[in-house]
């Protein structure tokens, strides 16, 4: 069962964050560092928190633990992310610190969640048509989209389509096609039997 946190809620939204932070790096228990991340992530959802949580580092927080063994933790990093993308300075914090390579890796998630979350941080990241980072349209990730687009999971379906469409070039999605079309993936290895014993 996950601790209740410690933090006093009558500190004031700045002290309270603050508060937050320090036992997220503070605590030895996964449990604890989940339960706050996710309270963290949940107060990104609210722009009247972005100019503290970008004065705690949260967003640098966030980036961290997308390299965390702990599923739970980087989909409850992803989330904060895509709940902090909307705001110009926070975008450009993402980016500027190297975020864009941290999040396509999300991608290959096997949690739905963070699969989805990061689709969306991607498209927040980005601009429609041909403005947007370079990695957000890469090769790689456009052929990613195209095998969501086919996913039987509606939402991760739809996102993809309409990134497809929105953030990639026709070219970009054609080229990606043909690469796609030329590769292995998607085959499933052959099994190997296990070595006979004599």
């Amino acid at each position: 069962m996950a601790q209740k946190s410690r933090v006093d809620p009558h500190v004031g939204r700045l002290g309270y964050l603050q508060a937050l932070v320090t036992e997220f790096q503070e605590t030895q228990s996964q449990d604890a560092k989940e339960q706050v991340l996710a309270n963290l992530a949940n107060f990104a959802y609210d722009p009247g928190n972005y100019q503290y949580l970008r004065q705690l580092q949260v967003l640098d927080l966030f980036l961290d633990s997308l390299s965390e063994e702990n599923d739970t933790l980087v989909e409850f990093a992803i989330g904060g992310l895509c709940n902090l993308c909307p705001d110009r300075a926070n975008k450009e914090h993402i980016v500027q610190a190297g975020g864009i390579p941290l999040i396509i890796n999300c991608l290959s998630s096997p949690n739905e969640e963070t699969v989805l979350s990061a689709v969306t941080t991607l498209m927040y990241l980005g601009s429609p048509g041909a403005h947007s980072h370079p990695e957000l349209n890469s090769t790689p990730v456009v052929q990613c989209m195209l095998r969501f687009s086919l996913s039987s999971n509606t939402r991760l379906r739809n996102l993809a389509q309409i990134f497809l469409e929105d953030f990639c070039s026709p070219s970009q999605v054609a080229e990606a096609r043909s690469l796609q079309a030329h590769s292995a993936l998607g085959i499933p290895l052959p099994k190997t039997e296990a070595p006979q014993q004599s």
